[in-house]
């Protein structure tokens, strides 16, 4: 299902799989910055743990990468992980350089678009610590709204993609 996920074309950004290739640049960006806040990735976050990560997983989980749109620098990668229930879970980290300039938010919000059209009856998820206040300001953004249940991992809460955030009116 997800292995059809290939390439989404921002106006900033190329997402696409990530190659073994692209191995050394993963490495680059994923700093303790990063690997402090998501538990899966060890520090020192190596070149191993970068191809890894890249390498085709038998649980469907896939690691895409976002780059400029020459695909001459790495900006940050997406995450995609079917779970229970027929879910998709997303996730992300961005290069402390590509941070605050908006890239994250529109990375993620095309690539859940891309989800939507491509497994239009899986509910889209995301986990956040509840103190990442930038994480969830950004999930919030682009229609994720918390479901008041604990996320599956510890100190997380989880957040469902709504579907009709973007066609509400509210009122007054």
């Amino acid at each position: 299902m997800l292995s059809n996920l290939k390439e989404v074309v921002t106006r900033r950004c190329l997402i696409a799989p990530l190659r073994l290739e692209d191995a050394p640049a993963l490495q680059a960006i994923t700093d303790a910055s990063v690997t402090s806040r998501i538990h899966f990735l060890r520090e020192p976050f190596t070149l191993t743990d970068a191809q890894a990560l890249i390498v085709i997983r038998e649980d469907g989980q896939r690691f895409l990468g976002v780059w400029d749109k020459k695909r001459l620098q790495l900006l940050g990668v997406v995450g995609v992980n079917p779970r229970k229930q027929h879910d998709i879970e997303i996730g992300y980290w961005f290069a402390a350089f590509a941070r605050g300039r908006g890239l994250a938010t529109e990375a993620v919000e095309a690539t859940v678009a891309a989800l939507v059209r491509l497994c239009p009856a899986h509910p889209i998820v995301a986990e956040c610590r509840p103190d990442n206040r930038s994480s969830r300001r950004l999930l919030a953004r682009i229609g994720f709204r918390p479901t008041g249940e604990l996320g599956e991992r510890p100190g997380r809460i989880l957040l469902r993609w709504d579907a009709h955030f973007k066609a509400r009116i509210d009122v007054c």
